[in-house]
């Protein structure tokens, strides 16, 4: 006689979840957060353990959210699904922290670029160097990549950065970058291309609002250290 296979027995305890997540989703523990999220890439295993040991590698959610692509790969279990997945997500936390740029707010603060930089590029393995661009009213117009480098350096010119802010009609610009580091503080090269932006800048009647150097938790202003 042919009896009944029995379901998997995570499909239940997913389910639970699932209802425990929707009646109070505070509740939830972080590594049973992730074991969800990862459960909607990895179907027919018990997410669970991969959860868990994500987040004793990298220390916390927040960490296994941000850690580096080639460390992720080094961890079994952890497949090209899971890669895909939380690259998409990584690119819908940058967008909907860049959505200032779409709404054209006014840039009065640091803080608003920054947390766009941030999003899009804080937690990068490699330095990368943006653009704000304002019009005359500091209201965001665009959120340009001009450069993509090396863990510890990317080659910007300034040509490439007026250049930019020229096809934006742009008043003003705001220059970002990350440090992969994980320090902020601008070095000697950082100093001495936003004196030669700036100098630059002036001659066309371009503004240089701020340079921020970027970390996935913190950021360095420029304008807020009176060092333009």
């Amino acid at each position: 006689m042919l009896t009944k296979k029995e379901p998997p027995h995570y499909l239940g305890h997913r389910r639970r979840l699932k209802d425990r997540l929707l009646e109070n989703p505070r509740a939830l523990a972080d590594y049973e957060v992730l074991e969800l999220l990862l459960g909607y890439v990895i179907v027919r295993r018990d997410t669970k353990p991969l959860a868990k040991e994500l987040l004793a590698r990298f220390g916390s959610l927040r960490g296994t959210l941000l850690a580096r692509t080639e460390e992720l790969r080094d961890v079994p279990g952890f497949g090209p699904g899971a890669e895909e997945f939380l690259a998409l997500w990584r690119e819908a936390w940058a967008r909907f922290h860049e959505q200032p740029a779409r709404d054209r707010m006014v840039c009065n603060s640091p803080e608003i670029v920054a947390d766009m930089a941030r999003a899009r590029i804080g937690a990068r393995e490699h330095e990368e160097f943006w653009m704000a661009l304002v019009d005359t009213k500091n209201r965001l117009i665009g959120w340009e990549q001009v450069s993509k480098g090396t863990i510890d350096q990317a080659a910007v010119y300034p040509r490439e950065v007026l250049g930019v802010a020229l096809r934006h009609n742009a008043s003003g610009m705001i220059l970002v970058h990350n440090h992969p580091s994980g320090d902020p503080r601008p070095s000697v090269q950082d100093i001495d291309f936003t004196r030669r932006i700036r100098t630059a800048a002036r001659e066309i009647d371009l503004r240089v609002l701020d340079h921020l150097v970027v970390t996935d938790d913190r950021f360095f202003s420029f304008q807020s250290e009176g060092m333009l």
